[in-house]
């Protein structure tokens, strides 16, 4: 147990950090060889579809499913063989899991009692959690007379009351409904601002929760690890298929790549259709083919550069946009446009456009081999704002 981590910002060791961690039951692989590190101060989000391994990968790190291979490690100690008692981690899952026969104040307290706490301290603790929580004024509540948005409220008090190093959340907000998610949203952001030193590790399968909150995001899918970076590199660059079309919703043009430009730019045909993109990462051979990514909300109506005919197939209103769903060179390519006082008739011919800097050329099917996650600054670019 003398194993230390490797430090991962400053002279500090990293506060969660996975070497090449593989978990599997019997001969199904659940987690494969998975390299994330998670500076202090840093949320890291864990985003995946289900049976994608990151709720396996925040067992790991709890203690509850030992790796058949790889080490975990926690501040710089090596963890891997500790049960989750002695690990000194804070952990919210979907259900709350409150005990409905004690009041707030005892269910903040419960971690701290386990821990043999001084008494002294215990209600001092409480107190400053349930502040930090907004949940002061419900202390002497039982959760059956509190909200769902409340409960939650409660569970973290009690995960932040052992005032641990690293905190762990399982798809904390699945049971809200979407007001109560909004709020919450905000409220574990400003949580993020203050715990200046905590880890927080965050799984969702959801991506507006991902994009809001952190500071940077994994994406798995298939057991590993397929990218990894801050939102914005996500979003606007992604590297994979799977990231482009799991982060945030994208059209995926399959086209046919043609010469590189004196500003970067690649040229692609989609149809007979000369295009330009942007071209980091796209494989360097004339004639490759290739998959050019663009946002719809970055899909604008009318002429412009990079213009392409097509057909209305279907038309969305969605409040402040219309979806245009629109057939282009045997291809569906959608574009999200302000909501339009006339919009186009189903079976018309519409002109659309998209600028070269707002399309990113992708291998086709891409998937990185190995993806190390390992915090390259210190954190604050992602879900502080």
């Amino acid at each position: 147990m003398s194993e230390t981590a490797p430090a991962t910002a400053g002279t500090r060791p990293a506060g969660i950090h996975l070497d090449r961690v593989s978990v599997a039951y019997g001969k199904h692989t659940v987690l494969d060889g998975l390299d994330l590190t998670v500076a202090p101060g840093e949320l890291m989000a864990l985003l995946g579809p289900s049976g994608s391994g990151k709720t396996t990968a925040l067992r790991a790190v709890a203690g509850f499913v030992r790796p058949v291979s790889g080490r975990v490690y926690l501040g710089g100690r090596d963890v891997t063989a500790l049960p989750p008692h002695r690990r000194g981690i804070g952990m919210v899952v979907q259900s709350y899991a409150l005990f409905p026969h004690m009041r707030v104040a005892e269910n903040v307290a419960f971690g701290l009692r386990a821990r043999k706490t001084p008494r002294r301290d215990i209600a001092e603790r409480v107190a400053e959690a349930l502040e930090m929580t907004g949940m002061a004024a419900y202390a002497r509540r039982y959760p059956r007379e509190l909200s769902g948005g409340q409960q939650q409220r409660v569970a973290i008090a009690r995960a932040l009351a052992i005032r641990p190093s690293v905190l762990l959340l399982d798809e904390p907000l699945s049971a809200l409904d979407a007001r109560l998610r909004s709020g919450m949203l905000a409220e574990l952001a400003r949580l993020h601002r203050e715990l200046t030193d905590v880890s927080i590790l965050y799984v969702t399968h959801d991506q507006i929760e991902a994009l809001t909150l952190a500071d940077r995001i994994a994406v798995m899918d298939n057991a590993r690890l397929q990218d990894c970076g801050t939102p914005q590199e996500l979003y606007r660059r992604p590297r994979t298929e799977f990231t482009a079309s799991f982060v945030g919703n994208a059209n995926l043009l399959p086209v046919t790549l043609a010469e590189t430009g004196p500003d970067g730019t690649v040229g692609a045909d989609l149809g007979g259709t000369r295009l330009r993109a942007h071209g980091a990462g796209a494989p360097a051979a004339r004639g490759a083919a290739a998959t050019l990514c663009v946002r719809p909300h970055l899909v604008g109506l009318g002429p412009g550069p990079n213009a392409l005919r097509g057909t209305v197939a279907e038309v969305q209103w969605r409040g402040a946009t219309h979806r245009l769903l629109v057939d282009v060179a045997g291809t569906r390519l959608t574009a999200d446009v302000r909501e339009l006082r006339t919009p186009p008739a189903l079976g018309a011919q519409v002109e659309l456009h998209f600028a070269a800097e707002d399309a990113v050329l992708l291998p086709v099917a891409s998937a990185p081999a190995a993806v190390t996650a390992a915090p390259e600054a210190v954190p604050g670019g992602g879900g502080r704002g």
